[in-house]
């Protein structure tokens, strides 16, 4: 059996990556964190809270995280929901006006390589 490597799990912020969400479980290991590797080809590293607008513009662009896929063992997702999504979608949403915000703590160093910070920040839920 290959054994994957985690990058290091540093948030955005150059502190310990902390939990995303246990419930809904997230995350492309589904061990709560954004944590990432060279396996996750989605980047799934930006910690988001879920919103009603943000959910329907992700259907809208062809990827439906409301919908249950039991199959997948997938509840789906509803506002209030904290998930990793991939950091391609969020810059996305972002230039779209639909971002939703986002858990700086929680969200990996490596969503910095195609979000710029000043993006993130902008839809913080911590001030800092």
């Amino acid at each position: 059996m290959r054994q994957i490597e985690i990058d290091a799990s540093v948030n955005v912020l150059g502190g310990q990556l902390e939990t995303c969400s246990t419930s809904p479980m997230t995350g492309f290991f589904r061990n709560g964190c954004c944590d990432t590797s060279a396996e996750d080809q989605g980047s799934h590293t930006v910690c988001v809270v879920m919103t009603a607008d943000f959910l329907a513009f992700s259907k809208e662009c062809g990827n439906d995280l409301s919908t249950p896929r039991p199959e997948f063992g997938f509840g789906g997702l509803k506002p209030g929901d904290q998930w990793c999504l991939c950091a391609a979608r969020f810059l996305q949403a972002y230039e779209a006006g639909q971002a939703p915000r986002v858990k700086l703590t929680a969200t990996h160093r490596r969503a910095l390589e195609i979000v710029p910070l000043d993006y993130l920040r902008e839809h913080a839920l911590e001030r800092n």
